[in-house]
């Protein structure tokens, strides 16, 4: 035993070089990102002092207009490199946070709002691009669980310390919390200005810089992929959107639930989502395989909604169980899903328009959380169960496309191959590549 293990720690692939910074700096970000994102229409209320209304409406507008970054986003990260973009949008969404407590009439509202919304939507695709210039292989899947895990921490953790100082400061407090979230965007860029990623140079495949989003939307395979992601983004929407609604309309339990239910999801996927998608690895699943199981979970936990919902217990106690249950088994589902989902989409995007690609695989997770209220509502005005039945079908179907779609994507990104960190392999710098079409 003592042979094999000291083997292990001889043959052990060496960490990423800067990869402790960049996981602070993802952790820094997350909590300063939660002192707002669990509470962002009282949030922007009190910084702005403007109604309820107002805020919901200006909210959702700039939303959806600030998808429009994110093919100016992918098409930077081309060009430039994901860190130099990572490090531009810190500075937006910073000096966003930094300006909103002075936003106090709509026009100046609409400006920072818009702005630091054409951060926050090209920010997960900059951030995917960045781990894949950093990592390759096994290493690219241990970063996707380490991120969602510190991720899901850091929300938490900023969530209960916004209530701490909300609770200590009054109204002021909103204020210091947006100010205490510029600051963290501001040492989350000082700490990934230590991270040096290498970019490989252009590949002599089909993929050329040139192409711009033309070569993205003619490859079929990753459109697929896209889609397929779409519909398991309806299913990531269900604990947020579609949860507080049935609890209270459908099932007409306590709301108290509610709260226990997010605190559940988060304390398993800060505390499990490492170790989980280790032990997936480890046993050597493709990542389409891993990726469907993840959604063969979310469907068992969507099924058990529908049951419940059939059922109504009227005890409280069995309701509370039962729906507890049911958050643990659709939490196993993410843990397993995400880290190798995200990882299957970098490794299916080619290096020289990693960017691009990236970029329209994001737009399925923007574009479900956009259609998702309107969607659940609409099927819950109908029948309770309905909105579960259709994310049942969604995520069935999912895990049936991306296991056909084995045969048509890359092998590299179907298949985990061994951990190698791009910036040990020295590689000749990539020269500047066109600009979107």
């Amino acid at each position: 035993m003592r042979t094999f293990r000291s083997t292990r720690r001889r043959t052990r692939v060496p960490r990423i070089p800067g990869e402790r910074r960049m996981l602070v700096a993802m952790a820094v970000d997350a909590t300063g990102s939660g002192m707002y994102v669990p509470f962002s229409l009282v949030f922007f209320h009190h910084v702005t002092g403007l109604g309820f209304a107002t805020v919901g409406l200006v909210l959702t507008v700039v939303g959806l207009l600030g998808l429009g970054g994110l093919p100016l986003a992918g098409a930077a990260v081309d060009r430039y490199g994901a860190r130099r973009v990572q490090l531009l949008l810190y500075g937006v969404r910073g000096t966003g946070f930094l300006l909103y407590p002075f936003a106090h009439s709509l026009p100046a509202f609409v400006a920072v709002a818009l702005a630091t919304a054409f951060g926050d939507r090209a920010f997960p695709a900059v951030q995917q691009s960045l781990i894949g210039e950093v990592a390759r292989g096994a290493d690219r899947d241990r970063l996707q669980a380490s991120s969602r895990a510190l991720r899901n921490g850091g929300l938490g953790a900023g969530s209960l310390l916004a209530s701490l100082i909300v609770g200590l400061a009054g109204d002021a407090g909103f204020t210091a919390a947006a100010w205490l979230n510029a600051a963290s965007f501001a040492l989350a860029a000082v700490l990934m200005r230590g991270v040096r990623a290498e970019r490989g140079a252009p590949s002599a495949g089909p993929a050329k810089p040139s192409a711009g989003y033309r070569q993205v939307f003619a490859d079929r395979p990753f459109l697929g992929l896209t889609a397929v992601n779409f519909l398991n983004a309806l299913g990531y929407s269900a604990l947020s959107v579609l949860f507080p609604l049935y609890l209270t309309t459908w099932l007409r339990g306590p709301q108290a639930i509610t709260g226990t239910a997010f605190t559940l999801n988060t304390v398993m996927c800060a505390a499990g989502g490492v170790v989980v998608a280790a032990r997936v690895r480890a046993r050597g699943a493709r990542r389409t395989r891993s990726t469907a199981l993840g959604s063969l979970l979310f469907a068992a936990a969507f099924a058990a909604q529908i049951v419940l919902g059939t059922f109504r217990p009227g005890s409280g106690i069995v309701l509370g169980g039962a729906l507890m249950a049911i958050v643990a088994l659709y939490t196993l589902g993410e843990l397993v899903h995400s880290p190798s989902a995200g990882a299957l989409s970098v490794a299916a995007a080619p290096e020289a328009l990693r960017g691009r690609y990236l970029a329209a695989y994001q737009l399925s997770w923007s574009l479900s959380a956009a259609l998702a209220p309107s969607l659940f509502t609409a099927l819950m005005a109908v029948d309770g169960r309905l909105p579960w039945a259709l994310l049942v079908g969604t995520s069935l179907v999912a895990a049936l496309a991306v296991v056909r779609l084995e045969r048509v994507l890359p092998a590299g990104a179907v298949r985990v191959a061994p951990a190698v960190p791009v910036a040990a392999v020295r590689v000749a710098p990539s020269a500047p590549v066109a600009a979107a079409r």
